[in-house]
């Protein structure tokens, strides 16, 4: 499905702050592979480990509360470290100490006040699960990251679940037009197999 507006998934993290030799860290777990997310009763997703291999050389940016303006690091000018392991995606900001939003940030999140992260991204590749029992699950195989982001609370979700419910709608349609295909073919095979009404009309 082709989408207009970016990703984004928010998640409660252990986030931590660090002074080392005067430089100050805010660092943790942005994303964590295999962790199934409840999307609606019946669908879930999950995100899986490789995810983030080919998009962590891009351009990414970590944000305060997803706002643009409010920029913590950027890996491109070596503020912010990005990795995969085998739990997730781990990030490590620099926090510079000269502005205050930043400061602000590192003292909630050392007193514990702030928790939750979020990320925004493009998926560029997936899997569909639509099960027997007729529940749905999408694994994200590749994404496309643009931001990370430590907030207060997490992303509004709304637009995300609505590409899902758009995404699941149009597997539906999809299963409903092919079984559709499936029935015409077999009757069509049952016809020219059969008996013909006219067949039956010429021998009587």
């Amino acid at each position: 499905m082709e989408r207009t507006q970016i990703q984004t998934r928010s998640r409660e993290s252990e986030f931590t702050t660090r002074d080392e030799g005067g430089d100050l860290y805010i660092e943790g777990y942005f994303a964590v592979f295999n962790s199934n997310y409840e999307l609606w009763k019946g669908a879930t997703e999950s995100i899986a480990q490789g995810a983030f291999a080919n998009t962590l050389g891009d351009d990414i940016r970590a944000l305060i509360d997803h706002e643009t303006r409010l920029v913590l690091g950027r890996n491109k000018a070596g503020t912010l470290e990005l990795r995969e392991d085998s739990h997730g995606l781990w990030g490590k900001v620099r926090i510079n100490q000269n502005d205050t939003d930043a400061m602000n940030l590192y003292e909630r999140v050392k007193r514990g006040d702030v928790d939750q992260c979020s990320f925004g991204f493009d998926i560029t590749e997936e899997e569909t699960d639509f099960r027997e029992d007729g529940t749905i699950h999408w694994t994200i195989k590749s994404v496309k990251l643009y931001e990370v982001t430590v907030c207060t609370f997490p992303a509004y979700t709304e637009t995300n679940i609505s590409a899902r419910r758009q995404d699941f709608e149009q597997i539906i349609q999809r299963k409903n037009e092919a079984w559709k295909m499936s029935m015409r073919t077999k009757l069509k095979g049952d016809n020219n197999n059969g008996i013909k009404s006219t067949d039956v009309a010429e021998k009587n």
